[in-house]
């Protein structure tokens, strides 16, 4: 290499170059999302650089995943023990990051300032000791940035705190080391080298002794063991792994040369800047230098801290760098990414308690891919859930788009299941949603000789979907085709909630535990006929159980379809209403997931003192919710279950368990038939034969009370 150098003219040093991989910049989000949030406080991190091993490219002090401490990881302002432990290409180097939360911030930071506290902690090493134990703390770095989490840009300034000689360092000497050494030493040093870099326990050690013995061998020694060096009439050179691949040494050797002259006194300073090639020490790339150093009287007193420079230069220019990884991600990680965002910013600045990971691992079904169907598919992805299947029979109208959020006019005379699912992944790709073309039999809807094993299968194939999911929705139009998914919710114990709408009035519910929750042993099913009316109304938790969209029915569902007008087969509902009950109904969901007692938890009112709404960290967990645009009003509302219901009561569902398909076929064939085994038939002539007769009350007589 040839060396550009004369005597006595000022020592020049290549300044450090950075670098920050991807993997820094996600671990970073993430740690600001799950654990920083807007603290501020300085961050302990770890850079890592290597003696240059090419001749065209620096070496830089670069910033990696590891860089920063996990999640789960305690700060501490010493390297990490596995750090530590040797990486020929990864030597560690301590820094401190400070991380704003706003652009304003990070150019609002006094750089003098922070500069001036970094250096002083690099005085104070040299001072007291810490450089003989841990040489890496001279090239203490520090990094300003403003991580941009929603756009996936990142701003962020480094600095090399160097300790300014005063008056500077000159050169008496610079030439590449095979020049300054006979063969020999030359062959004795790059062995020792060598070795020294192979070494796990001093691979990561960046400054040197360089011992050179009378008999020209060769050793390298750490700094703690330079007066034993004199001792032994030893020539000696301060090595150091040099970043830099230009003819001067690397910006190491300012605060190594600062660090020599207050340590030991010396005013020629003999220094070794360590290079490689492929691997192995390159003596004729490596510079081999002396220079001259003298420094004022003030520089033996350590409360003295000298002036510092080091803030890195980009471009030529003294500004920060800027990077965004939004174009080089994946579309579907930036979505999930930019979606947990969302969430994660909600966690964090409102609700600490929230339990993201139970809503991302709830499988949803939502049957009905209507007006509400498309509000709660959307509505799910934005609260997290990640699972959702549609199951819808009907076809896109050319009417449907201007109301239903998932669809547009190409979809018309698509099923709205396949259009609906096609929608919600190109909104958001990550979501795993699947489609299901199927109507769902219903009583009052008699089936054909010739169909029953259609709908039979129907129904198995419903049966099987409420059994693999966590969360059935009930959004379809009509009452009846309510009631056999209610009837399997029952059964199976599983979340139901259930969303209608009215003109300008909407109500939604979640559906109590089943009857049979209780009972852990289907064999026991069997002598369950006495305790039949106890457990229709009554819980696992011995509470009164919550109902279901039937229970204050006294009539069983029937066919509501035929000999309709034009405005009662379309939804005729103010525009809005379905956003907003749809808002509800997922709410609502997300409140019973939060809650420890799930299902089972119990119904809730607004502005009650009773409430443990503490315990629910979205608020309170009303069983039923009724509103009105027109009178601008909503109201919380809680039904018990009837032991007369059609859809949940302990008949309907033992006589479902016992018999199966066969039981749904009846129902839905024979109307009458469920009003017959519930008791509603008995209850309705019983009503029809009370007579009330109303008498006027004197003052001294109660008024009649009747409780029905």
């Amino acid at each position: 290499m040839d060396v550009d150098a004369e005597e006595g003219t000022l020592l020049k040093f290549a300044p450090f170059q950075s670098r920050v991989d991807e993997g820094f910049w996600h671990r970073l989000s993430s740690l600001k999302l799950n654990k920083l949030r807007l603290d501020e406080s300085p961050m302990p991190i770890t850079g890592f650089f290597a003696p240059c091993s090419h001749k065209q490219v620096p070496s830089r002090l670069t910033l990696l995943a590891e860089s920063l401490p996990s999640e789960d990881q305690k700060q501490s302002s010493s390297l990490p023990a596995t750090l530590n432990q040797g990486n020929r290409n990864r030597c560690p180097v301590p820094g401190i990051l400070y991380n704003t939360n706003t652009l304003e911030g990070f150019n609002g930071i006094d750089r003098v300032s922070l500069l001036e506290t970094e250096a002083k902690k690099i005085w104070d090493d040299i001072h007291n000791g810490k450089v003989e134990e841990s040489s890496s703390v001279l090239l203490r770095f520090m990094v300003i940035s403003f991580a941009e989490l929603k756009k996936w840009s990142f701003c962020y300034w480094f600095a090399f705190p160097a300790l300014m000689l005063d008056p500077a360092a000159r050169v008496v000497s610079l030439r590449s080391a095979s020049q300054c050494l006979s063969l020999e030493q030359a062959e004795s040093l790059s062995s020792a080298c060598n070795e020294w870099r192979n070494t796990s326990s001093t691979t990561g050690v960046p400054f040197f002794l360089v011992c050179i013995a009378s008999d020209s061998h060769v050793t390298l020694r750490h700094l703690a063991d330079w007066e034993a060096c004199m001792d032994d009439g030893q020539k000696v050179l301060f090595g150091f792994y040099d970043p830099c691949n230009v003819p001067y040494p690397g910006w190491p050797l300012r605060n190594y040369l600062a660090y020599i002259c207050i340590r030991w006194g010396l005013e020629k300073v003999h220094f070794l800047c360590y290079r490689e090639t492929r691997g192995f020490a390159d003596l004729g790339f490596s510079l081999i230098g002396e220079a001259s150093i003298s420094v004022s009287p003030e520089w033996k007193t350590r409360d003295c801290t000298p002036k510092a420079v080091g803030w890195e230069v980009n471009k030529g220019n003294a500004k920060p760098n800027f990077i965004s990884l939004a174009k080089a991600m994946d579309p579907t990680s930036l979505a999930i990414s930019s979606a947990d965002l969302n969430l994660k910013l909600m966690k964090w600045r409102a609700v600490p308690d929230l339990n993201l990971s139970i809503l991302s691992a709830t499988r949803c079904l939502i049957l009905g891919a209507g007006t509400l169907g498309c509000e709660v598919a959307r509505l799910l992805m934005a609260w997290g859930f990640r699972k959702i299947t549609m199951l819808d029979s009907g076809k896109v109208a050319i009417s449907n788009p201007l109301r239903q959020s998932l669809y547009t006019l190409d979809d018309c005379g698509e099923f709205k299941a396949i259009a609906a699912v096609r929608s919600l992944n190109r909104i958001f790709p990550a979501v795993e949603a699947e489609g299901i073309v199927m109507a769902i039999p219903m009583p009052g809807h008699p089936v054909p000789e010739q169909e029953e094993q259609s709908v039979l299968e129907d129904c198995k194939r419903l049966h099987d979907l409420v059994e693999c999911h966590d969360v059935i929705f009930l959004l379809t139009d009509t009452r009846e085709s309510r009631w056999l998914p209610t009837l399997l919710c029952s059964s199976a114990n599983k979340i139901a909630i259930t969303a209608a709408l009215g003109f300008e009035s909407f109500v939604v519910m979640r559906h109590g535990a089943g009857p049979l929750s209780m009972i852990k042993d289907s064999g026991a099913l069997s002598s369950l006929s006495a305790e039949m009316h106890n457990l229709s109304l009554t819980n696992r938790m011995g509470k009164q159980r919550l109902g279901c969209y039937f229970c204050n029915d006294v009539v069983a569902p029937v066919d509501s379809t035929a000999n309709r007008t034009l405005d009662q087969q379309c939804t005729v509902a103010l525009p809005g209403l379905a956003s907003i009950t749809s808002g509800y109904a997922v709410k609502l969901l997300a409140g019973i997931l939060q809650d420890r007692l799930g299902i089972f938890a119990d119904a809730e009112f607004a502005n009650s003192a009773n409430n443990p709404s503490s315990e629910n960290c979205l608020g309170i967990l009303p069983h039923q919710i009724r509103g009105s645009l027109s009178q601008m009003s909503m109201i919380t509302l809680v039904g018990h279950a009837s032991s007369s219901c059609t859809g949940c009561s302990s008949t309907v569902i033992l006589e479902y368990q016992k018999r199966g398909l066969d039981f749904v076929l009846q129902a839905i064939n024979t109307p009458m038939y469920l009003e017959d085994r519930t008791g509603l038939t008995e209850l309705k002539k019983s009503a029809d034969s009370f007579n009330l007769d109303w008498e006027v009350g004197t003052d001294d007589v109660e008024d009649d009370c009747v409780e029905i």
